[in-house]
């Protein structure tokens, strides 16, 4: 064996040690200021850091127009410890992504939401179990008779994951209260909330106030929670869930300026 692998290094440990990879925490970037406050000057809000506007990773200010959503992002910002992390900052992520991002190609963003439309969570249903079906119904009908009822969208329903081809006018209808958000912050929230509840009709309900955050969230998680009632979770998917909460609940504070 010796004469194929040559000889031993006796520079080589016995036991070579496990390398040890750095943890996440260590390589977050270090608080780097003392205080973060709300500055207001004419009619609009920065985020300032020791007196210092907040700026995005593409060196732009951040701007709010709501005092209430710039408290929000100073308090993540006040909130953190030694170390600064991005996750635990759904907000500030958000608002990067508005001014970085939507404000440059708005259209493509309402593009993607109006996508979502045609494929719409809440028209897809069960066939199969009975009370499974009935629960749908009861919660998901009532949005879209609402969606029918106030944004002129009338959606066509399936069973299982076959598509169904919404109606032209539908789509179309549902496209013009999207082309209609201006804001490039709130259209970066309704964004989130469509990608995170799959359904971009149960998005504008939130952003028209006809649902709270929560009811869309747990609307959107219907199925789900009938599968944990009959098999139950793991921790790994709880926690999944409760960052995806997170987000939605920034979302959903941006968005209520909608209406």
């Amino acid at each position: 064996m010796r004469d194929i692998l040559g000889e031993r290094d006796d520079a080589i440990p016995d036991r070579p040690t496990r390398v040890v990879e750095p943890s996440r925490e260590s390589q977050l970037p270090k608080r780097f200021y003392e205080t973060a406050d709300v500055a207001e000057e004419d009619g609009v809000y920065t985020v300032v850091l020791d007196g210092r506007p907040v700026r995005t990773p593409g060196k732009a200010k951040l701007v709010f127009q709501r005092s209430a959503v710039a408290q929000a992002v100073s308090d993540e910002w006040a909130a953190q410890g030694a170390r600064i992390d991005p996750m635990t900052m759904p907000l500030t992520r958000l608002a990067n992504t508005a001014v970085d991002g939507v404000v440059t190609d708005p259209q493509a963003v309402k593009e993607d939401i109006i996508r979502y439309a045609g494929t719409d969570m809440l028209c897809y249903r069960a066939d199969s179990p009975d009370a499974l079906v009935e629960r749908q119904r009861q919660s998901w009908d009532p949005v879209l008779d609402w969606a029918q009822t106030a944004l002129s969208a009338r959606f066509v329903l399936a069973e299982g994951v076959m598509h169904v081809a919404q109606p032209p006018e539908s789509i179309a209808a549902f496209g013009f209260h999207v082309n209609a958000v201006a804001d490039a912050m709130e259209l970066a929230a309704l964004h989130v909330m469509t990608s995170l509840t799959g359904s971009a009709v149960l998005a504008m309900a939130v952003y028209k106030a006809e649902l709270t955050g929560d009811a869309a969230w747990a609307l959107a998680h219907l199925d789900e929670d009938w599968n944990i009632e009959q098999w139950g979770t793991d921790e790994e998917a709880e926690a999944r869930r409760a960052n995806r909460y997170k987000d939605m609940m920034a979302a959903c504070l941006v968005a209520s300026a909608g209406e």
